[in-house]
């Protein structure tokens, strides 16, 4: 790197805090560290142009599990567990919706759903058979039964009878969350630096040596909010998994409204202004999916396609106007991981595809860690 004098000393010298990473976590992080330290300078790096990851590609669901979700969740969790997991969401999205505002979010309360396909009668038949247990063991928290079932109003084709209907989930504009969120950190004097790959690091007595290809400073902490990526230096326990995802053109008499799960919530669709937003399919090639390569695959795309115009919106004309991914951070346990690596390394990693519910809050645990 061919750095200035005036470089070198604005960007990377006498630095307190380093957080790698500009995603939900890594600037909650941030916010957080500047709250607990006002005097402190804090430099958060960032590899790609913009947060790589999931932080802006993610669809925008504001939600803590569907009923098959937390059934599945069951099999691997205990009830407590299970519990605890949704209650973090829960208080994670608050959290989001403190920090930032609705506005700013573009907060939609419109409620989710889930729907069966219609082969799909062992789940369908579980997920109404053990709603009322589900409700039970929620209504700690949320003082109501969360889901309850609905008659399909939407006009899908070759689903189930009912809907499964959660008042309490909303959906939010990923975009303006970031650029919301990248404004507050800006706006609280912390550095942000973008393209910055941190290849290694090497701890020192009192302080870190971080390494940017050939080029390396000091910091006295550092911080990993990478994810999908944090196996690559921190070595945690979390496997990369890419998610697909589409949007179409504008549909004309568009009137879908709400958050909608499809499959344990392998498949998600939305409403954005008069689009639909449909993602998933990772379960039909784990191992494929089993990457940090951003990219589509032929066939998770042609299935997504067939689901979009047999079952969501059967007898329309729909073009697709944009695809991308993301890469998403899981591991055998759905719980974050929020931990100290070193005497002056942390991270916060491993958000389960959970990154809109518990990024605030993992960032928020992260910097109370130092």
């Amino acid at each position: 790197m061919n750095l200035s004098y005036w470089e070198l000393k604005n960007w990377f010298s006498y630095i307190d805090y380093t957080v790698v990473g500009s995603g939900i976590v890594g600037l909650h992080a941030a916010l957080q560290l500047r709250e607990r330290f006002p005097k402190s300078k804090i430099l958060v790096l960032e590899k790609g142009a913009l947060p790589q990851g999931a932080s802006t590609k993610n669809a925008g669901f504001a939600c803590f599990g569907s009923v098959s979700e937390i059934i599945d969740d069951l099999k691997f969790h205990s009830e407590e567990e299970v519990v605890q997991l949704i209650k973090k969401r829960w208080d994670g999205l608050q959290l989001l919706r403190r920090n930032l505002g609705d506005e700013a979010l573009d907060f939609r309360p419109y409620g989710g759903y889930e729907l069966f396909l219609k082969e799909d009668d062992a789940s369908y038949n579980d997920c109404l058979s053990r709603m009322s247990f589900i409700n039970e063991i929620l209504k700690p928290l949320f003082k109501t039964d969360v889901f309850c079932k609905e008659i399909d109003r939407f006009n899908f084709r070759g689903i189930q009878e009912y809907l499964i209907f959660n008042p309490f989930e909303a959906q939010i504009d990923t975009g303006n969350m970031m650029q919301a969120l990248l404004k507050k950190a800006i706006a609280n004097d912390i550095l942000i630096l973008n393209q910055q790959t941190v290849t290694a690091f090497n701890e020192k007595n009192d302080q870190v040596e971080v390494v940017l290809g050939d080029f390396s400073f000091k910091t006295k902490k550092l911080l990993f909010a990478t994810n999908g990526f944090a196996n690559q230096l921190t070595k945690a326990e979390v496997t990369p998994a890419r998610a697909q995802v589409l949007i179409t053109e504008p549909i004309p008499n568009f009137d879908i409204k709400g958050t909608f799960h499809i499959d344990k919530g392998y498949y998600y669709f939305r409403n954005f202004e008069n689009r639909i937003l449909f993602g998933g399919g990772r379960n039909l090639d784990f191992q494929g999916e089993t990457t940090t390569e951003f990219g589509q695959t032929e066939r998770i795309q042609n299935r997504l396609e067939q689901l979009l115009k047999e079952v969501i919106l059967p007898n329309q004309e729909i073009k697709i106007e944009h695809r991308w991914s993301g890469i998403m951070g899981l591991g055998s346990s759905k719980n974050p991981i929020v931990s100290q690596v070193s005497e002056h390394v942390y991270c916060g990693v491993r958000l389960g595809g959970m990154g809109v519910a518990i990024g605030s809050l993992v960032g928020k645990e992260l910097a109370d860690l130092i």
